[in-house]
């Protein structure tokens, strides 16, 4: 659940809403929610993009500090 806290707050800290986050990642909104719900986990490639977006790492994203 880490994942999914931290991808939601990086997400409202920017601003965006799920659909526009969504289409900046190539994604369906239902995706994001998924995400953020913490009922799916992104793949390997969807982790460097999400990193990229935010400009963190993938370690913070899923809590390794």
């Amino acid at each position: 659940m880490i994942f999914a806290k931290r991808f939601k707050s990086l997400r409202e800290k920017e601003g965006l809403t799920q659909q526009e986050l969504a289409n900046e990642l190539g994604i369906i909104q239902t995706k994001v929610s998924k995400y953020e719900l913490g009922r799916i986990e992104p793949n390997i490639e969807m982790l460097i993009k999400i990193a990229d977006f935010f400009d963190v790492t993938i370690d913070y994203l899923v809590g390794r500090e």
